[in-house]
């Protein structure tokens, strides 16, 4: 009986640990937020980012989250600008958004970088559904955005 209450409590911490792990990604909500050096509005303001930009939520710490951003920076910025809605960022050149998740499906529109876009669901291997503000809906590579 001891044998099978250690395999439960490995698969129980597994499983914790895989959690602790997930990447957690937000978007802005606010129209425009300053990002800081330090988990304080005393700090230095290092830059503005704008609404919808997705960031990648690395620590949290009363009121405050340190983020990392489509080009790899960590700044800090106030948890109450942050909201639960997932968006993605062009970060190649130009990505194209298609029909379906296959290379070779019909081109529904072209974005070019840093165009943010409403990440709707996970897709095949290697592929994303989102929406563009204008209402474009499909497919776009993982590899043409960041965000996921």
């Amino acid at each position: 009986m001891a044998m099978w209450h250690r395999i439960v409590a490995a698969s129980l911490l597994s499983v914790a640990a895989a959690s602790a792990l997930a990447i957690d990604y937000r978007s802005v909500e606010v129209p425009a937020a300053i990002l800081y050096d330090s988990p304080s509005q005393k700090g230095k303001k290092l830059y503005l980012i704008r609404a919808q930009t997705p960031v990648e939520a690395v620590v949290r710490l009363e009121g405050w989250v340190k983020v990392r951003d489509a080009e790899g920076t960590l700044a800090w910025i106030e948890a109450r600008n942050l909201g639960e809605r997932r968006t993605l960022v062009v970060t190649a050149p130009r990505a194209e958004i298609r029909e379906s998740d296959k290379a070779e499906a019909p081109v529904v529109a072209t974005l070019d970088k840093w165009v943010v876009v409403d990440f709707i669901e996970a897709a095949a291997p290697g592929w994303a559904k989102v929406r563009h503000r204008d209402g474009a809906t499909g497919f776009v590579r993982s590899t043409q955005v960041w965000g996921l």
